[in-house]
């Protein structure tokens, strides 16, 4: 080396000391309280290293990582935890919550946890911060791995997916709306007529797929009942030029079936509500869920959708999407037919079974356009080829009929949605794509697929959907693990094998074939003979008996939280899951009998012909079994997975913080559930056992070169990894790092942490200045405004509080001489402040108001007051007429303008019985016509006291036949029509069943209500206790000497009088036809 080169070496190194000294000077200050910045001197050769500083920081900040949200905030990357746990993990998470910061890191995962509200980070802000940045260039957010996602298909033209996984409720449909919505955000710029056009599709998809495969559940009120992929396509622009829609596993069982409190799919209660009058009337339906036995579950189910409006936007989705209006009307008139195949009933003669209502088969065919006849034939009778190539016709019973509608409901509307999404995806698909021409096309994947289920009662789908994730979670842990390892080795780092649970042992346990449960399940379905559920059950038993994660209550005899012959238990990944076997075998056959299939093929309507292709087969051409469900599934998932494994994964993992969907509550316990089943934690120890963090080394150096005296403002080495050792060399971490060929990789998050914070104090003083004086104007500003507005907000609430006391002083002032103590005056609406003043005085009012009208009703119509309102509780309303509008008279056989002729007689009885059993006062006698012990109707007299109620003989002088103690009655049965029918139910299972005759005083008059009202009345007052009043719109249900029976009403033209009639399972009362 000359001298020459030598004096200029010292000068360059004198200069870069002289600035980082005059660095350490500005780390000093921040230390320290600083004057005013107009008192500030700064000299005049430090002026070009403060513009300096100034530039440095902006390119910082535009280089930010996600970590510059704030400590406050946690840890944006849960691979920067100080130690990997559960609880520090919980604890991170669910601090993020609280703050409002939803997304969180492991690594390339985001980690999305349901918010319950709307938050502002989804705009176009939001989309032009993330657009073209790298992943931790802004705060985590679903935006970052879309971007990540596109960039690399468009820059490596390699083919990407996104998969989003989580239970129900857990924001996944919402995630990849996000998604979709962001990508088609930041493509096309030109604007280009047939990419907007293929874009509009792809996003107006989805309001067509959640109408028809989301239902309202006890999760979640829009939950997806379906799992779905979707692949966009893109030219070598970056331009969506089509797509694919793949759909896994609807559940169908929901059409004809749902829990408690949950809905059918949205798409029946958006017909019903949204359509209308004319197209319902068309369609042979009534705007009522509750009608309709389908959708008669859900009709009163609160949610949060509006059937209304969505029916509209789905309606304008299917236009916009290419849906002719032939075909739009076709699928109405599907869901319609499916609704009105709910309601047929079928009944039996003993020997064959019909078809109860044929208007209603009628529709059903209309709507289908096929035969009514054959409609008919196809729900009663099954077409079958006997060996010899003979076809027979085989009746139903009632059981199979009813299987056979369900079974038909359910592929009706199953074949529908796969027509739907075949439909979209045959407008949507890449048209005349020729790679020559156009050149290569990539790939972005969607996919929003069902989490583990693990409810109170597992079935056959919980079975399928958590054997899906297993298939899922076994690709998650090998794709992550290869991916580490392959950077490892094109960085040149020593990769140290990871010790992980395999999952591959479940995943056989349900697979495998000839051993796995699919197996065992088909073995099961194809055995000829009587083949059930149990039997299925004892085969697993005795093939997995040594598996050390299947068990039984046979194989574990003392585990009693399963029962015998029923449950079967499997150690999934995410959690023991203990299934029930009942409807294993049925739903795995998904049986449905040929001749539906023969029927809807012969359909006029070539929509409706189209969706069942295999019905063109005779049925001594069917020889072939169809697959069963779950190889169909199998099948399709093993397709997923190797779809997905040829792609680049990003993955979104979505968590639900608490089952009331409140925007604040975090249960720690459920959400500590779904990380524990979605491997996270697993998969931030896989991203931490190598390097917790990598980094390239110009943008390592462009963060913390300002750290180093030797990197600042800017290097003189060879090579910026020269320069990123010296960082590491003078804050002595060279044990913690490792240097690859483009990266740097940092073992601990502790030296991370350590750089942040020597970071974090240069920053310059002037900075923090500017800020304190704009914050405190700001402040300034906005603390003026607030003082005016409550200023002005005190006033106005006193004026509206005042106004609104006057307003009531007004139109209450003379309610004492009103007619009806100001019963019609109309409250006004009161300001919130004194809403609860207001619910209060208007009770008070009515209070009052009622002790003014029972202050005028005589003490002698007390009795009948109070025995009116007690029956005005029990009917509910849902008896028309039950003689609220004349005077009871209670004791009808002692009246003599109602028994002339034998009152005498009754009054002479009822004082004997008075003096021998001792009762206090009658409550109720009449004429009636009553069922005796052997099943015939005749003529008695009811006499109801205090104490027994009495059977009698009226031709035999009012003769005693029976002597019931009160006590004995625990409930009354009505029906809501106008006949006279009661049932008095009894402690011993052998209830009164009768029909109240009147008498003279008025042939017309309505007795059910007076005797239910005397009798509630009587038990309420006198016997401190409740008697249950039930009111049956249908058969009335009791039980005669511990037998149960069916009682309802018929009208018959010519009946003279009501009388009863022995019917199959009970009786028939027949009343005259008015």
């Amino acid at each position: 080396m000359t001298q020459t080169e030598t004096r200029e070496g010292k000068r360059e190194e004198e200069a870069t000391q002289r600035k980082f000294q005059w660095l350490m000077r500005i780390r000093e200050a921040a230390e320290v309280t600083q004057p005013p910045l107009a008192s500030q001197k700064v000299p005049s050769g430090s002026r070009e290293a403060a513009r300096n500083v100034g530039e440095e920081m902006n390119a910082l900040q535009s280089a930010g990582m996600a970590e510059l949200e704030g400590l406050e905030f946690g840890k944006s990357d849960f691979v920067l935890l100080d130690e990997v746990t559960m609880e520090q993990f919980m604890d991170n998470l669910k601090l993020r919550f609280e703050k409002g910061r939803i997304y969180t890191y492991i690594g390339e995962v985001v980690v999305s946890v349901n918010p319950y509200r709307q938050m502002d980070i989804y705009g176009k802000d939001a989309i032009d911060a993330y657009r073209g940045r790298e992943l931790y260039e802004n705060p985590p957010h679903l935006y970052a791995v879309s971007d990540a996602a596109y960039k690399a298909m468009k820059r490596r033209a390699k083919d990407t997916c996104i998969v989003i996984s989580g239970e129900s409720g857990a924001g996944k449909t919402e995630a990849s709306k996000y998604i979709m919505q962001y990508i088609a955000a930041i493509t096309n710029p030109s604007q280009r007529a047939e990419v907007e056009s293929v874009k509009n599709v792809l996003l107006k998809s989805n309001c067509v797929l959640e109408a028809f495969g989301n239902a309202k559940t006890n999760r979640n009120d829009n939950s997806s009942r379906f799992g779905k992929y979707m692949d966009i396509n893109f030219n070598f622009n970056g331009d969506p030029t089509g797509g694919h829609i793949n759909n896994y596993l609807l559940e169908k069982s929901r059409v004809v079936q749902q829990q408690d409190g949950e809905r059918n799919f949205h798409s029946f209660y958006q017909l019903l509500r949204g359509g209308s009058e004319e197209v319902l009337k068309s369609l042979h339906l009534e705007n009522d869920p509750a009608l309709y036995t389908y959708t008669r579950e859900g009709a009163a189910a609160a949610t949060s959708n509006n059937d209304r409006s969505n029916h509209k936007a789905v309606m304008s989705a299917l236009e916009v999407i290419g849906f002719s209006k032939e075909e739009i009307r076709s699928i109405y008139q599907i869901l319609a037919a499916i609704l009105l195949l709910g309601n047929v009933e079928f009944g039996s003669d003993g020997e064959s079974v019909q078809v109860l209502g044929q208007d209603t088969v009628d529709h059903i065919s209309e709507l289908t356009a096929t035969d009514p006849q054959c409609v008919t034939k196809g729900l009663l009778y099954r077409t079958v080829a006997t060996g010899g190539g003979e076809v027979i016709e085989k009746g139903h019973t009632e059981k199979d009929a009813c299987f056979g509608r369900d079974a038909f409901a359910k592929a009706l509307y199953e074949r529908l949605f796969g027509w739907i999404v075949s439909r979209i995806n045959g407008i949507i698909e890449v048209k005349n794509y020729n790679p020559v021409l156009h050149g290569k096309n990539t790939v972005i994947g969607v996919l929003d697929i069902y989490g583990f289920e693990i409810f109170d009662n597992n079935s056959f789908e919980q079975f399928c959907i958590n054997y899906c994730n297993e298939k899922l979670q076994q690709l998650f842990i090998e794709l992550i693990l290869q991916q580490e390892q392959e950077e490892y080795q094109r960085e040149g780092i020593t990769w140290q094998h990871i010790d992980y649970f395999n999952n591959q042992i479940i995943v056989d346990l349900v697979e495998q074939q000839h051993k796995g449960i699919l197996s065992i399940l088909d073995e099961a379905c194809l055995t000829v003979g009587n083949v059930t559920d149990t039997v299925c059950l004892d085969s697993m038993d005795t093939k997995l008996a040594q598996h050390p994660h299947y068990t039984s209550r046979k194989l574990s005899p003392t585990d009693k939280t399963m029962d015998f012959q029923k449950h079967f238990r499997i150690r999934h990944y995410a959690g023991d899951v203990t299934y029930s076997v009942e409807g294993f075998l049925d739903k795995n056959k998904d049986l449905l009998f040929q001749d539906f299939k023969r029927l809807m093929y012969n359909s006029a309507d070539p929509v409706l012909k189209e969706m069942w292709p295999d019905g063109q087969l005779s049925i001594t051409e069917v020889t072939k079994r169809p697959l069963t469900a779950a190889t169909l599934f199998k099948n399709s998932i093993v397709a997923l997975v190797d779809k997905l494994a040829c792609k680049e994964p990003y993955y979104v993992r979505c968590i639900k913080p608490n089952e009331m969907k409140s925007p604040v509550l975090f249960d720690d316990a459920r959400c500590q559930h779904q990380v524990a089943y979605l491997g996270l934690l697993e998969n931030v120890m896989v991203r931490r056992a190598g390097f917790a963090y990598r980094q390239q080394y110009p943008r390592f150096l462009q963060r913390y070169k300002m750290t180093c005296e030797y990197t600042w403002p800017n290097h003189l080495m060879a090579t910026d990894r020269e320069a990123v050792e010296a960082i590491i060399t003078q804050h002595g971490f060279q044990g913690d790092v490792a240097y690859g060929h483009t990266k740097l990789f940092v073992r601990t998050p502790r030296t991370l942490f350590t750089l942040e914070q020597e970071r974090a104090t240069l920053i310059p003083i002037l900075v923090l200045f500017l800020q304190k004086v704009w914050r405190g104007a700001l402040a300034r500003l906005r603390c003026r405004r607030m003082r005016a507005i409550y200023a002005i907000m005190g006033c106005y609430k006193r004026y509206k509080v005042k106004a609104h006391f006057w307003e009531v002083e007004r139109r209450f002032a003379g309610v004492r001489t009103m007619p009806d103590y100001g019963k019609s005056v109309e409250w006004p609406a009161p300001p919130a402040a004194l809403a609860q003043f207001h619910n209060i005085t208007t009770i008070l009012h009515r209070r009052w108001w009622a002790r003014q009208i029972v202050k005028n009703i005589p003490p002698s119509d007390m009795s009948e007051v109070r025995a009116k309102v007690a029956a005005l509780s029990s009917l509910s309303g849902e008896r028309k007429d039950w003689g609220i509008g004349r005077a009871w008279e209670r004791d009808y056989l002692s009246n003599a303008r109602d028994c002339p002729q034998t009152s005498s007689a009754f009054i002479r009885v009822s004082k004997e019985l008075k003096n021998k059993d001792g009762y206090g006062q009658v409550v109720f006698s009449g004429f009636c016509r009553k069922v005796n012990r052997f099943n015939k109707s005749t003529d008695r007299a009811l006499l109801v006291t205090d104490k027994y109620v009495y059977k009698l003989e009226p031709k035999k002088q009012y003769k005693v036949l029976k002597r019931l103690p009160l006590d004995s009655f625990t409930a009354l049965s009505v029906t809501s029509g106008a006949d006279q029918m009661v049932v008095l139910h009894t402690v011993s299972q052998d209830d009164v069943l009768l029909c109240l005759q009147q008498g003279e005083l008025c042939p017309n008059q309505d007795r059910v209500g007076e005797l239910v009202g005397t009798l509630v009345d009587h038990f309420t007052r006198i016997r401190k206790g409740l008697l249950p009043v039930k009111v049956c719109r249908s058969a009335l249900q009791l039980h005669m000497r511990g037998k149960p029976k069916n009682v309802t009403v018929e009208t018959k033209p010519g009946q003279t009088a009501a009388d009863f009639k022995k019917s199959r399972d009970g009786f028939i009362l027949l009343v005259p036809d008015k």
